[in-house]
């Protein structure tokens, strides 16, 4: 068969993310990226499959994962499931040689994540992990007047990133409150973007010093039966240390009321600043300490047709693109990887790094605020 045939596992926000980026990676970014056929889709129970299948346009339901991962016309798997199911999936996938598109964090420990990293290097495969954020052609843009010198040298970093959807204290307890299911919290839910946009940005972290809390230690239970205590953090914050001598601070909330997506960042140089932030992600804001001191202030850049791939999507500046604008970037980076027989970014050797990061947050803030040297 040619061209890519795609299996997606969930069909949640994250599937139905990735069943987009798949079916228009190759309508928006150009036909030199192979064609897709969207082979399988899998839920449980088999009628939502099956119903979700014919709205995504996939040829095939099932509710069994496993059937997926080794079916023949099957050659990338997408793993949008809850965190606890990743490292089983991938493993498996990479075992039948699949390559595989996982959403983060990678697993629920940083164990299961150097397994999971390990196997990929010795499957050979395209691998990679679901940091969106990264592709917004505000960020590369950003990155780009920081590796020109344009704000000098980088030497200190703010960044933060906060949401509500934990801030009411009666709001149901669910998985994502339990170590075995989740993993790590506010780290792994939203930190770990916020790692992934400052390590490309700043570089590798040296060490940190952190602390978090738990904001509600305890959530009622959906049937009322009563109330089940919440096992990882709410708050996490990190004062940081940079392989290229520069510091800063990272924090992350999920209980954060009025936040929707606040992953908000500042870059300080010697010779200006660069901030940016996401609810607002199509605009980035520079300044450069540059001509008569008078006129100095903070630029407003709207991206537009020349920041890539922004004009692939919409051929005018200030026209906007959006969330799952960046999942069809990201599959066009893995379907990129795969036509050239290269390795995609960030595979599990990449995001493995975000991993020990977030994992050494909350290694330092249980030793009580330790310092951790990566």
């Amino acid at each position: 068969m040619t061209g890519v045939g795609v299996g997606v596992i969930g069909t949640g926000f994250m599937g139905k993310a990735h069943a987009l980026g798949w079916r228009n990676a190759r309508a928006v970014l150009g036909g030199t990226l192979p064609d897709v056929r969207m082979e399988m889709l899998c839920d449980t129970p088999l009628a939502k499959a099956e119903q979700m299948a014919a709205q995504f346009g996939f040829a095939r339901a099932t509710d069994d994962w496993r059937a997926l991962v080794a079916d023949p016309a099957v050659d990338v798997v997408s793993i949008t499931t809850p965190n606890n199911l990743h490292r089983e999936m991938a493993l498996a996938a990479l075992e039948a040689g699949k390559h595989v598109w996982c959403e983060k964090p990678m697993a629920l420990t940083l164990a299961d994540a150097e397994e999971m990293e390990a196997a990929s290097r010795a499957a050979g495969v395209v691998t990679m992990l679901g940091y969106n954020y990264i592709r917004n052609p505000a960020f590369q843009h950003a990155k780009r007047i920081i590796e020109d010198g344009r704000i000098g040298r980088v030497v200190h970093v703010r960044g933060w990133v906060d949401e509500d959807y934990q801030a009411d204290p009666d709001l149901p307890w669910t998985w994502r409150a339990k170590l075995a299911d989740a993993g790590l919290g506010t780290l792994g839910d939203l930190g770990c973007h916020l790692v992934s946009m400052i390590v490309g940005l700043v570089g590798p972290v040296e060490s940190l010093v952190a602390d978090m809390q738990v904001v509600h230690e305890t959530r009622p239970l959906a049937d009322g039966s009563g109330r089940s205590p919440v096992e990882n953090e709410d708050t996490a914050t990190a004062l940081v240390r940079f392989a290229n001598g520069a510091h800063g601070s990272i924090s992350t909330s999920r209980s954060a009321w009025g936040r929707k997506n606040r992953l908000d960042w500042e870059i300080h140089g010697t010779k200006g600043m660069i901030c940016f932030a996401q609810e607002r992600m199509n605009e980035l804001q520079v300044y450069l300490n540059e001509g008569p001191r008078g006129e100095q202030g903070f630029r407003t850049i709207l991206t537009g047709p020349d920041h890539p791939p922004f004009g692939a999507f919409v051929p005018a500046p200030g026209h906007q693109i959006g969330f799952n604008d960046l999942k069809v970037i990201e599959a066009a980076e893995i379907l990129t990887a795969i036509r050239d027989g290269a390795q995609a970014y960030p595979s599990m050797t990449d995001a493995l790094a975000f991993e020990k990061v977030i994992h050494a947050i909350a290694e330092s803030a249980r030793g009580g605020s330790v310092r951790v040297t990566l």
